[in-house]
């Protein structure tokens, strides 16, 4: 794949557990990857600037957290749910990093880790912050909650939603007729002009007569759609 947004870069202070929390079962999905997707999406997003996005299956917001940083200009609040109130524990520590106060919290508590136990993990970590918080153009509004995609979900109208939809063994993922409602579900929150990115294993196929597919592209094992509101 030709990458249009997504730099071909050293992503180092983005890893799992350095800054951004991780744990057991949190997916994270490739910087490089997120940000050009992110990009596509924006390019059919009539809106360009303090832009409401939205993940529905956003695990710990690890996707989100990153897409703060690479986009914050153009990004006025995020919103991230998931069904696991665990996975929403980790979500809300890690959008939190989306601010100052946020950043330096967590520099307080790498400190004192490398004060207790000397090690270079914990060294390497606080000079990310330092460089995560010259990235920061700013302090991002956030907000996540505990919700089942495919049942119902709060009235919010994001202008882009972004997700990578649950698979394999990490998750209880039901199949083709959870992604149909998902689909129809996040249809309910649309504006006209809202786009939607979607990725997913090669293997699952979503459809939803509402939508409109305008970019299929494979990557490895995965696929990414971006998909718009069909107009009346």
């Amino acid at each position: 794949m030709i990458y249009k947004y997504g730099a071909a870069d050293n992503y180092e202070d983005f890893a799992s557990g350095r800054v951004i929390y991780g744990g057991k079962g949190i997916p994270n999905f490739p910087v490089r990857l997120i940000t050009e997707i992110f990009g596509r999406a924006l390019e059919y997003s009539k809106k360009k600037e303090n832009l409401t996005i939205y993940d529905p299956c956003c695990g710990g917001a690890y996707s989100l957290t990153v897409l703060g940083y690479f986009y914050g200009k153009q990004i006025g609040k995020i919103y991230g749910s998931d069904i696991s109130e665990e996975m929403i524990s980790h979500a809300c520590k890690n959008l939190n990093l989306l601010s100052y106060a946020g950043l330096d919290e967590r520099k307080t508590e790498l400190e004192k880790l490398y004060s207790e136990f000397g090690k270079d993990s914990h060294k390497e970590a606080i000079e990310s912050i330092d460089k995560l918080k010259e990235r920061l153009v700013k302090d991002i509004e956030a907000e996540c909650f505990t919700a089942n995609c495919t049942k119902s979900l709060p009235d919010i109208k994001p202008d882009i939603i972004i997700t990578d939809i649950p698979y394999g063994n990490l998750v209880d993922w039901g199949g083709e007729g959870e992604l149909d409602a998902m689909m129809e579900n996040l249809l309910k929150l649309t504006g006209d002009d809202t786009v939607l990115a979607v990725s997913m294993d090669k293997g699952q196929k979503i459809a939803c007569e509402g939508w409109h597919r305008v970019i299929k592209q494979n990557i490895g094992k995965r696929r990414f759609e971006i998909l718009c509101k069909k107009q009346l």
